[in-house]
């Protein structure tokens, strides 16, 4: 419906009609899309993707939790306790899980389009499959710990047990070395002085910094708030303010704790903070199914003038080695 009686456009009447009858509409000749976001977290996850394959627990990683063997003090006899052997090494089994996107293709749409479409809607539904299957990556990522047929969130594979007690086929309430430190109700605001006190949490019981951390847009923005009281800047003799070298900057990209750099994402819960370490956290895609298209089939086995395809994806996230990532719960983000 043409928008009467602003601008340029007479107001709706005869002359109005007359002039839609005989003028084109100044089309855009693309798609602005305006219903996704974008997640730190899935874009370096989606960089650093391992390759799975077929089989039963398509990722399954030895992880060592016990000791094989144990050290002894001795004197100048050099004599030992007899040796027993242990186990130390256990099995963490994880299953790829799928996600399908269909895509219809109607017969009748591809004649009506064919030579004198703006945007194709078949090119606009193959784009949305992918950014479809991206934020649902995301979504679960922050919230799935229940359903066994999606992949499972960051809430269950970074926890000690009170989200998922069950993590990779590994109790960790009978092996508590398969945990991660989780913060519950913090009740303040994040500052640098707080956060670094998780980052040392994340060094002290999993022997290993984080490598990055996320949390919501909120609880970021209050993060930053703690820096920017102490910024400062430099003027030099001969600095002005006309080139991108001499112009103040304010506030951050990222907001570095003790090296490990925080970012902002979307997706992440308000009030939530994860420390994460990206040497053990993967996310795995099946070798033959990564945004694989099927094709286009046709539907007149159906009775119908078109055809479908579909985009599929099987993956998993896993972490194999829970104890180097620390989640906090509970911080007072700022409200936006």
């Amino acid at each position: 419906m043409a928008v009467f009686g602003q601008g340029i456009v007479p107001a709706a009447g005869p002359i109005a009609n007359e002039l839609t009858y005989v003028t084109r509409r100044a089309f855009i000749p693309k798609m602005v899309v305006q219903i996704y976001q974008s997640s730190p977290v899935i874009a370096a996850l989606l960089a650093n993707t391992q390759t799975a394959s077929g089989g039963v627990s398509s990722v399954s990683v030895p992880v060592q939790g016990q000791p094989f063997v144990n050290s002894q003090w001795t004197d100048y006899s050099g004599s030992f306790n007899q040796p027993q052997a242990q186990q130390g090494a256990f099995l963490g089994e994880f299953n790829l899980k799928a996600m399908v996107t269909p895509i219809p293709f109607l017969g009748m749409e591809g004649a009506v389009q064919m030579d004198h479409a703006i945007v194709p809607l078949i090119e606009a539904r193959m784009n949305d499959a992918t950014n479809s299957m991206v934020d649902a990556f995301a979504n679960a990522l922050y919230n799935n710990t229940t359903s066994t047929q999606q992949l499972l969130g960051l809430p269950g594979a970074v926890d000690d047990g009170t989200q998922l007690v069950t993590y990779g086929n590994i109790n960790r309430t009978s092996y508590p070395w398969w945990q991660s430190k989780y913060y519950q109700s913090v009740g303040v605001a994040p500052t640098r002085k707080n956060v670094l006190q998780y980052i040392a949490a994340a060094q002290k019981y999993g022997s290993e910094m984080p490598t990055f951390g996320v949390c919501g847009i909120g609880t970021w923005v209050a993060l930053a708030q703690d820096f920017m009281s102490a910024e400062s800047y430099q003027m030099q003799p001969g600095m002005g303010f006309d080139s991108d070298s001499d112009r103040p900057r304010s506030a951050f990209r990222a907001l570095d704790v003790a090296g490990v750099p925080i970012y902002a994402d979307p997706y992440c819960p308000e009030g939530t903070m994860y420390l994460l370490n990206s040497n053990y956290l993967n996310l795995y895609v099946h070798d033959q199914a990564s945004f694989a298209f099927t094709g286009f089939e046709s539907l007149l086995s159906n009775y119908q003038l078109g055809y479908i395809g579909a985009v599929l994806t099987i993956a998993e996230l896993v972490l194999t080695k829970p104890k180097t990532c620390v989640k906090v719960g509970g911080f007072t983000p700022i409200a936006i």
